[in-house]
């Protein structure tokens, strides 16, 4: 592994270095969890990773997560940091549901991201949401942290960091998020006190929300509870998967609404909000969601298919490019009227249209 100070630094990004001489008295301790504990925002998996990746150092020499600390030891630790975002309205036209001076609901299409992040800076939601606010000039964004690994972002997450607009007089917040090829509703706060107390009822499970999902195969059970902890995929960091220990709980109730010769349209209720819970949940149980590049939705999905039924499985797949997960109703409580609000949105065309497909594919197939 390569020394810090020779690593390249990359256009733009901002060096950081944490230095710790132990002091006599430290008893032994691994090396990622004294980092863990000693460094402001740091967790376990990016102290692990910035090891693995050499920019941590034990008297000058690249160590191990399991090394134990000693006195005397000089701990380095070189953070590549991106630069502040800059949030530039946009106009991008959005499907309104519903409005007043603390909130808006939108129903977000498949295709858009929802946070400006490293290689999507604009075209996102939050973009779109400060030009029909009025925003017309760029705004600064100090990034504390871009990537927002650990958070669960559909359980809700601290208003510092669902607050991602923010001026003096323009503070919306984006409380929760749809996956950028999942469409569907979204509400978003437009005051620092709406923001906060929308996110607590998130965090606090009060928020209602249903999906609709395509997936592959004919889910036998009418109704079922789906357990089973979700974490980072040992496979692929990016991804989730159910893991027998080292996740977080999570639970999805899922009711069949129709079945079709090679797939069925099913309902989900989320009683956590797991990151890509539905579809890991849904993976994990051998009916993935159609389309989901991800978790074995396309090929892996059609080949999957009793061999009767394949040619319209590939049919299906045509027609679903993205993941076929719509979230269809969303309630809430009013920040200020303390109100229940309950919102539904209809299957986008895609989903409908396959819907349709299917519909007619079955009824062709029972009644030859």
């Amino acid at each position: 592994m390569n020394n810090p100070e020779h690593l390249p630094s990359g256009p733009g990004k901002i060096e950081h270095t944490h230095e710790f001489v132990i002091t006599r008295g430290q008893k032994p301790e691994r090396l990622d969890a004294f980092l863990t504990h000693s460094v402001m925002y740091a967790t376990r998996t990016r102290v692990q990773r910035a090891i693995d990746d050499g920019t941590v150092t034990v008297n000058g020499i690249a160590s191990r997560s399991n090394y134990k600390v000693r006195p005397g030891d000089t701990i380095r630790l070189v953070v590549m940091k991106q630069p502040p975002i800059q949030l530039i309205p946009q106009d991008i036209p959005l499907d309104v549901v519903y409005e007043d001076d603390q909130l808006l609901v939108v129903n977000k299409p498949a295709g858009l991201t929802v946070h400006p992040g490293i290689g999507n800076r604009t075209g996102t939601l939050v973009n779109a949401v400060l030009w029909h606010m009025g925003v017309r000039e760029a705004i600064d964004l100090v990034n504390e942290d871009e990537e927002r690994e650990e958070i669960d972002v559909e359980e809700g997450f601290p208003i510092d960091h669902s607050a991602v607009l923010g001026t003096d007089a323009v503070r919306p917040g984006i409380v929760h998020r749809l996956d950028k090829d999942t469409s569907g509703l979204m509400v978003v706060g437009k005051t620092y006190e709406a923001s906060l107390h929308l996110s607590n009822q998130f965090f606090e499970r009060t928020v209602s929300r249903l999906y609709e999902a395509l997936v592959w195969g004919v889910v036998k059970n009418d109704t079922m509870l789906l357990e089973g902890d979700v974490g980072r995929s040992p496979r692929d960091r990016k991804l989730r998967a159910v893991l027998p220990r080292g996740g977080k709980y999570a639970a999805t109730e899922i009711t069949v609404l129709e079945r079709y010769s090679c797939a069925s349209l099913i309902q989900c209720k989320l009683r956590t909000g797991r990151t890509h819970q539905i579809r890991v949940h849904m993976a994990a149980q051998k009916h993935s969601v159609v389309g989901d590049p991800d978790y074995n939705g396309r090929d892996e999905g059609v080949t999957a298919i009793h061999h009767l039924y394949r040619r319209t499985a590939q049919r299906l797949l045509d027609m679903m490019p993205r993941q076929a997960l719509h979230a269809k109703t969303l309630g809430f409580t009013h920040p200020t009227t303390g109100k229940r609000l309950e919102f539904e949105s209809e299957l986008p065309p895609d989903m409908a249209h396959a819907r349709e497909f299917l519909l007619a594919e079955y009824d062709t197939d029972r009644n030859s």
